[in-house]
């Protein structure tokens, strides 16, 4: 039950404070407001607060300067970073720094709170997301086989700038979240001991996923429980075959991910994929050979 759970808001911006202060009292929550960074610590070593909203623009004490300082007076804190300062090198720290999630402004209030009733909701332990490399174009992170893991770095993903429009962005993060769903799931088999390794790359040209599960891997050419492999008088023949195995309803990650971004590429054991999206929405090679731009 979320009633009786605590929030403090941290936000410099009195409009913010307001923005979510209703929302979040709406489902019951106890929230309390903080101004800057010196007053959120005073409150939190007064107090004991299940989730922090932490904005990172704030005079005397930037957001990511308190975040560590957050987690040493309270260790299980679940922090939800919000900021106007939306940079690669913002939203690598606070993942560094095991915030839970994180938004660009201005953000969707229905969102915010969404992200907040399930953070107060999910399990979460400090090494879940592990940084292996924090490069701008090239980031690399361990990442525990757990349902809540997936969800939290769709969110940070949809948060990074890529260069796309808003509907390509969206979309790249389904394709994205979908194949880390069944590394999660058919490759790690929920098991939270296990990792999954996932890199995101940003070229001039394309931006590319590459996810690597802990699994023996797979056949294309042999997912009768995947809609992929559905005959065409049969679009959902797939779902039988999966309640017979006991599975649960889906299996549509694969066919729905080639249909949002332009390359989806397997190695020859099934455990590591290829995602790409390009920036112009055409492959490099197609423009070479249809002669496009060569003039």
């Amino acid at each position: 039950m979320l009633g009786g759970k605590s929030v403090l808001i941290v936000d410099d911006d009195p409009d913010i404070h307001s923005q979510l202060h209703t929302a979040l009292a709406q489902n019951h929550l106890n929230v309390e407001s903080a101004c800057d960074g010196m007053d959120a610590l005073r409150r939190l070593k007064n107090k004991r607060f299940d989730l922090i909203l932490l904005d990172i623009l704030m005079p005397a004490m930037d957001g990511l300067a308190l975040l560590p300082k957050v987690h040493e007076i309270q260790p299980d804190i679940k922090v939800v970073v919000m900021t106007a300062a939306n940079t690669p090198a913002n939203l690598i720290a606070s993942i560094r720094e095991q915030a839970f999630s994180y938004f660009s402004k201005p953000f969707s209030t229905e969102a915010v709170v969404d992200s907040v009733l399930h953070a107060l909701e999910a399990t979460m332990d400090k090494d879940d997301v592990e940084v292996i490399s924090a490069r701008p174009e090239w980031i690399s992170l361990q990442v525990r086989c757990r349902l809540e893991t997936a969800d939290r770095l769709a969110q940070f993903f949809r948060a990074l700038p890529m260069g796309l429009n808003a509907e390509q962005q969206e979309q790249v993060i389904t394709a994205f979240r979908e194949l880390l769903m069944n590394a999660i799931e058919h490759g790690g088999h929920w098991d939270p001991a296990k990792r999954v390794h996932l890199t995101y790359i940003r070229t001039p040209r394309a931006v590319i996923y590459y996810i690597r599960d802990p699994g023996d891997g797979f056949s294309l050419e042999n997912l009768p429980h995947a809609a992929v492999s559905n005959r065409p008088d049969s679009p959902i023949g797939h779902a039988e075959v999966r309640s017979e195995m006991g599975m649960r309803p889906g299996g549509f990650g694969i066919l729905l991910t080639r249909q949002l971004v332009d390359d989806v590429i397997y190695n020859e054991k099934g455990n590591e994929v290829l995602l790409i999206k390009y920036m112009n929405g055409v492959s490099p090679a197609l423009k070479i050979a249809s002669g496009a731009d060569l003039f």
